[in-house]
């Protein structure tokens, strides 16, 4: 522990065994947190924070995002988590729970007196040798493939809390992505926007091949309704500007404070004239309207919103073809965007204005239903997964099997290549070809079937049939072809998950001494955890943990 003379007092220290015990253990309980929710039997985590609020999820990152974890080496293990949500969108409870398992494999290793440096070592080979081994099992997909492509969105939805309508859910994300992709085959995922509202069913979810904007016409008297809209977006209020510097006026005839009313006046009377004359009957402001212009804009039957936000703005130019102006006087034909419809719709109470039919949009809105703000929540986290997966997909060309399939078959042949591995890393690399049949065997667990059983027959079929495809199917409990039942991944999601995991796992393992200040509340009985807060309880519910 603390050294006498050298470190103050509020300090503690863990050296060689006890640090590594300490830091694998937190990782375990990590990943043993997650491990529930993995798969389409998996099941929810209701989270509850310091205000009350309550998230009720089975999205891995979600569920890590939100709680309340003060271990450093726990957070190192949520950091996986993060950077897969990042990179890929999906398989996030894959990473963690593959890395909690190479904790623990490692554990047993240090335990048999096998060097931490050696376990890295085994680990770095193996992790590299998986990359190239998933890259010879996973097969090309084209990316107009929408049969495929729908497949994949429909493995990312299932067991969350959309999968009941998970068929059009489906076809919708891929249409979405598939309408925001550039010319270089990249996808932008801001582009597709997410809009929430509750007060209908699952199943009354949209594609809105244009943008859905939460804001109202300025004005009752405007058009609730304009076809064929040439839509402006304005970067600078329709108001009178303020001197640059501090002024005053001094009016003392009353027929120039007149005139200078009048002045006004006819100043936001031009401004609109200059709308006008653009040919535009639509407008879109990011900043304000003064009450007067608004007044003027729907004499001219022009329909306006303001104080429209900025990411808003990019997506309507990107839907309409419309270009953003910062200038009124610099607004031609030319700027403007052009729209099937704009109309004014009521959405569970509150107004919302609609640009749809857009020809060609390169923006599109996805307006998510649910009865309640946690479906409606559950539904975004896993509609925002799938799309993805699905961009994943588009992008790079490559799928793998899903349903503990491309582990098993990774494992098999990391095994084979530990065989002509002469030093003690032998061990680490069989160790880690271990750790991936976690992801099979929780998918049993999960789904209430006998795990070592699946696992048998999965390798069987693998080993003997050489079906690389051959996974579990949770729905029938039995050893089936995944590709033919279009359980289906995209290689980036594995990849990157068996990588991170490596990676934080190796960065662990490489620990041999923590030093660490204590809380003022954590006293020396602390135990293991001593001095880091522990993993953390949730607040406002004394004794869950």
């Amino acid at each position: 522990m603390a050294q006498p003379g050298v470190l103050p007092e509020n300090m503690k220290r863990y050296m060689g065994r006890d640090a590594q015990r300490m830091n694998i253990l937190a990782g375990r309980i990590i990943a043993e947190t997650v491990r529930s929710t993995l798969g389409p039997k998996g099941m929810d985590k209701m989270l509850v924070d310091d205000l009350g609020d309550v998230v009720v999820t089975n999205d891995g990152v979600t569920i890590l995002r939100e709680m309340s974890v003060e271990h450093p080496a726990a957070k190192m293990l949520i950091e996986v988590a993060k950077t897969q949500e990042k990179e890929v969108g999906d398989g996030t409870t894959t990473a963690v729970v593959v890395a909690g398992e190479l904790l623990r494999k490692a554990e047993e290793l240090l335990d048999q007196n096998v060097h931490p440096t050696i376990v890295v070592k085994g680990y770095q080979m193996a992790a590299q040798k998986a990359q190239e081994l998933l890259k010879s099992i996973a097969c090309e997909v084209g990316a107009q493939d929408k049969e495929i492509l729908t497949k994949i969105a429909m493995t990312s939805i299932t067991g969350k809390g959309a999968e009941k309508a998970k068929e059009k859910l489906a076809d919708i994300i891929v249409d979405a992505v598939s309408a925001v992709v550039d010319e270089e085959g990249k996808v932008d995922k801001d582009l597709i926007k997410i809009e929430k509202k509750s007060g209908a069913s699952i199943d009354d979810t949209e594609l809105i091949k244009g943008v859905l904007v939460d804001k109202e016409r300025v004005s009752a008297q405007m058009p609730k309704k304009v076809t064929d809209s040439k839509i402006a977006l304005l970067n600078c209020a329709i108001e009178i500007k303020e001197t640059e510097t501090d002024a005053e006026i001094r009016i003392t005839d009353p027929a120039k404070l007149m005139e200078f009313i009048e002045q006004e006046e006819k100043m936001l009377k031009d401004m609109v004239a200059e709308i006008k004359a653009s040919g535009a009957n639509v407008l879109f402001c990011q900043k304000g309207i003064d009450d007067l212009a608004q007044h003027y804009l729907a004499k001219e039957g022009i329909m306006a919103a303001r104080r429209v936000k900025k990411s808003d703005m990019e997506k309507l130019a990107k839907a309409t073809g419309a270009n953003v102006i910062t200038n009124i006087k610099d607004l031609s034909a030319e700027d403007l965007g052009d729209a099937g419809l704009v109309e004014e719709r009521k959405i569970s109470g509150d107004s919302m204005i609609f640009v749809e039919e857009c020809k060609h949009p390169k923006a599109v809105t996805m307006l998510i239903r649910g009865t309640t703000e946690h479906v409606i929540e559950e539904v975004a986290r896993a509609v925002d997964d799938a799309v993805g997966v699905v961009a994943c997909t588009i992008e790079d060309g490559r799928i793998v099997a899903g349903g503990g399939s491309t582990e098993v078959e990774l494992s098999m042949k990391l095994r084979e290549y530990a065989e002509g591995i002469s030093g003690r890393e032998q061990l680490a690399v069989r160790a880690f070809a271990d750790a991936l049949e976690v992801i099979p065997r929780t998918l049993a667990e999960n789904a209430g079937l006998d795990a070592i059983e699946i696992l048998v027959k999965v390798r069987a079929a693998h080993a003997s049939n050489g079906n690389k495809c051959a996974g579990l199917n949770v729905f029938t409990g039995e050893v089936e072809d995944m590709c033919d039942n279009g359980v289906v991944e995209p290689l980036r999601v594995k990849t990157q998950a068996i990588q991170s995991a490596a990676e934080s796992t190796e960065m662990l393992l490489r620990i041999d001494d923590v030093i660490a200040a204590e809380k003022l509340r954590g006293g020396p009985d602390m135990g293991d955890m001593g001095g880091m807060g522990g993993m953390g309880g949730m607040g406002g519910m004394p004794g869950m943990m």
